[in-house]
């Protein structure tokens, strides 16, 4: 899911957070004429990272104000930005998107990139996947899409064999019985807090400090620069309507070029994160191609 990745088992959980002002501000120029009565609301997970701050300061000289939500599960966003509590939301790669829209039967669309990020296995008990003993518990994210993914990563540091040699489709049910370690998915905000009742867990890079972990303390990582990890770009989405919205592409231009947001970005990430943009007919055939593959594999 932002770096926050990616993710989408419980998409119809109740809104529970009381969000801030509604509405969205007049910008400079062409982001004017699509001018709201107030601040765009960006909705994220994890708005503590100072380069969000940056990026408000950075919108505001180009004449638009910026209110950014803070959410607390990644179930929440897109929830939100269907029901007009949020205009944007920044916290999704286009796989966790595509899970949403299928499940949900929304049509939210992506509008621009901001940057991919390896998935991480962490321990506190062990210092190397070979350490990890057999019979030992590995905890996965449950929701559909990085569980997928870390549990690829698991595949491939020999941990687990999944049926048919694994997919982006993979869930805990395809790990083969004679594999190494258990699987037990866990929500992805709980990954970290289960180190010290698990071997070793995949978490998510949103998670990672507020564990008390460095992003080098990962045992193992997937590669985010490899071209079969399009799909795990992380994405600013809005409803469909705003796919064009010029207000919006400028907002995205602003996170990509400012070089103050990009470098607090790969500081909150430890140095990770690939940072990408990717043009936004890309994104759509991209999100348009893994839509048809869930519906195809359902």
């Amino acid at each position: 899911m932002s770096k926050r990745l990616l993710t989408a088992a419980a998409l119809a959980l109740p809104l529970t957070l009381l969000l801030g002002a509604c509405a969205s501000d007049a910008g400079a120029g062409d982001a004017g004429e699509a001018a709201q009565d107030g601040p765009v609301r960006i909705g994220v997970v994890g708005a503590g990272d100072p380069y969000w701050e940056t990026y408000k300061e950075a919108a505001a000289e180009e004449g638009i104000e910026v209110d950014i939500v803070d959410f607390t599960e990644y179930t929440q966003p897109n929830p939100a930005l269907s029901a007009d509590e949020l205009d944007l939301n920044q916290f999704q790669h286009i796989i966790y998107l595509a899970t949403y829209n299928v499940n949900a039967g929304d049509d939210l669309v992506a509008v621009g990139s901001t940057a991919t990020y390896p998935l991480g296995l962490y321990s506190t008990q062990y210092d190397s996947v070979d350490d990890i003993p057999e019979g030992a518990t590995v905890a996965v994210p449950n929701d559909e899409s990085n569980q997928a993914r870390g549990l690829l990563v698991l595949q491939a540091q020999g941990l687990i064999e999944l049926k048919d040699g694994g997919t982006v489709f993979s869930t805990t049910a395809d790990v083969e019985p004679g594999s190494k370690v258990k699987v037990e998915a866990l929500d992805a905000a709980l990954t970290a807090t289960s180190l010290p009742d698990v071997a070793a867990a995949i978490i998510n890079n949103d998670f990672v400090e507020d564990a008390g972990l460095k992003f080098d303390d990962a045992l193992a990582t997937d590669d985010p620069s490899d071209p079969s990890a399009q799909p795990y770009i992380n994405i600013f989405a809005a409803k469909a309507e705003d796919a064009d919205n010029p207000t919006y592409q400028k907002l995205v231009e602003i996170f990509q070029d400012t070089q103050a947001v990009t470098d607090g970005l790969q500081e909150a990430s430890g140095g990770s994160a690939v940072l990408v943009k990717t043009p936004k007919d890309e994104l759509a055939s991209a999100l348009k191609q893994v839509e048809d593959d869930i519906r195809a594999n359902q």
